[in-house]
């Protein structure tokens, strides 16, 4: 699903990824875990292609993104990666099903179809009596939800989360984390995950350890 090979990342002087190489198979969900500063928040941005590496290659489900142009890369990452952020990112001015449907309308679905994916994936996520609240309506768990529903409004072969519950008290946090098992076991998402939260990582698929820009373990599963 997911190949990274020999990924070094520099800015300016400092040697931020210093030849990552990893395998992510498909419907896996795996954690990515360090010290602050030891690079998983660049290696996330590389595989979602909001950064491009200074060496090496990414393939995701067969293609090689490390090479396309700009818009090439923008067209990839709508269709084929989702993001969660730590804080949601929901645009305010716009309702809940409205945040849904952005990225399936800048993929080329008709709104009607953009609204009927956005309002399935909003039930199923126990938020259909929320649909037509804006952000600032919502509760900090019920944001996280819509955001989930967000990333997964095109279908994505993959689903990247930063601290995705960085910002969620106890009960929403362990409900979020679930809900990503839920998903993965219902629509077959592979899901890699940035975290600090230990309880996150032990559920886990796999759980990647980073210091220093290196790996230091969890990085020997094969591609099946």
């Amino acid at each position: 699903m997911i190949t990274i090979s020999n990924i070094k990342k520099n800015f300016g002087s400092l040697e931020v990824l210093k030849g990552i190489s990893l395998v992510i198979n498909k419907g896996e969900v795996v954690s990515i875990v360090g010290p602050s500063g030891a690079g998983k928040t660049t290696l996330l941005q590389i595989i979602g292609t909001l950064d491009r590496p200074d060496d090496g290659s990414v393939v995701i489900d067969g293609q090689d993104i490390t090479g396309l142009s700009r818009g090439k890369l923008a067209d990839f990452r709508n269709r084929n990666i989702g993001f969660v952020f730590q804080f949601h990112q929901l645009l305010p001015e716009f309702s809940a099903v409205e945040n849904v449907m952005i990225p399936a309308l800048i993929a080329g679905k008709s709104r009607r179809q953009a609204k009927e994916k956005a309002l399935s994936l909003l039930e199923m996520l126990g938020l259909s009596e929320r649909v037509d609240h804006k952000p600032a309506q919502l509760s900090g768990g019920e944001k996280q939800r819509v955001a989930v529903a967000r990333a997964l409004v095109n279908d994505p072969a993959v689903v990247l989360a930063d601290e995705p519950s960085g910002s969620l008290d106890s009960k929403n946090k362990s409900e979020l984390h679930q809900l990503f098992f839920e998903l993965r076991d219902r629509l077959g998402q592979t899901f890699v995950i940035v975290t600090h939260d230990e309880s996150l990582a032990e559920l886990t698929d796999r759980t990647i350890y980073m210091r220093d820009g290196m790996i230091v373990s969890g990085h020997e599963q094969e591609a099946e």
